[in-house]
This record gives structure tokens, sequence and C-alpha cells, in this order.
């Protein structure tokens, strides 16, 4: 069984996978503009290394994502609380995509994660 902050580093790196994807961006393109490494980037969108803030900053400024998202996704904050900023109502679509995920048998829970966190991001506000 895998340690909650392996599972938490791979749900990471798949949504920082996924953004960039998304941004068109292959990997050595994202590693130019962070002046970080191609191995070392590659080793955080396979869960294998903890990156430390400074570096989920330089990766949210390239990818347009916010650093608060990034750290959410790091396991290093928590997402908004009810009436705390940022705070959603979850409508009953959301909440049936989300119970959907989680039901998928065929994703592993480091997916779902990721799916999950990738999938709120998109939403957009209320």
């Amino acid at each position: 069984m895998k340690d909650p902050w392996d599972t938490q580093m791979d749900a990471l790196g798949a949504f920082i996978r996924s953004t960039r994807k998304q941004a068109n961006l292959s990997l050595r393109q994202l590693a130019e503009m962070t002046k970080l490494s191609n191995p070392y980037l590659s080793q955080i969108e396979r869960g294998l290394h903890q990156p430390s803030v400074r570096v989920i900053k330089l990766i949210s400024d390239a990818l347009n994502v916010s650093a608060e998202t990034l750290l959410t996704q790091a396991g290093l904050l928590n997402p908004a609380g009810p009436g705390e900023p940022g705070d959603r109502a979850a409508t009953p679509s959301q909440d049936s995509t989300v119970a959907a995920i989680q039901a998928d048998e065929r994703l592993t829970d480091a997916q779902k994660t990721a799916l999950i966190a990738v999938y709120s991001s998109m939403r957009g506000p209320e």
C-alpha cells in the first residue's frame, strides 16, 4: 500500500502533466520556461520527487495556474472550507460528477484524485 504522501505527489504530478499537455507544452518547453531540467520535471510529473515551494511557483507561473492550486495539489495547503475565500458550493451536477469519478473501478486512487483536481480547477466560479 502506498504512503498517503506518495499518493499526493502522484496526484500533483498527474495534475501538472495534464495541465502542461492541455497548454500544448512539451516537457522540454516547460523546462525552458521554468529553467528546470527535463529529468527533474519528469520526476515531478511521475510523482518521484517532492518539489519545493519555489519549484511549484515556477511551474505555476509557466502553466498559468495559481500557485495556490498547485500547493493544494501538493498537500501543502488545505482547500478553502465553507465561508473561506475561494469556497464554492457544489451543485448536484458537480457532486454526481465527482461521485462518478470515485466510483469508477478502472481508475487508481491517484488517477481519481488527479482527475477530480483537474475537474475542480476547470469548473470555474459558480
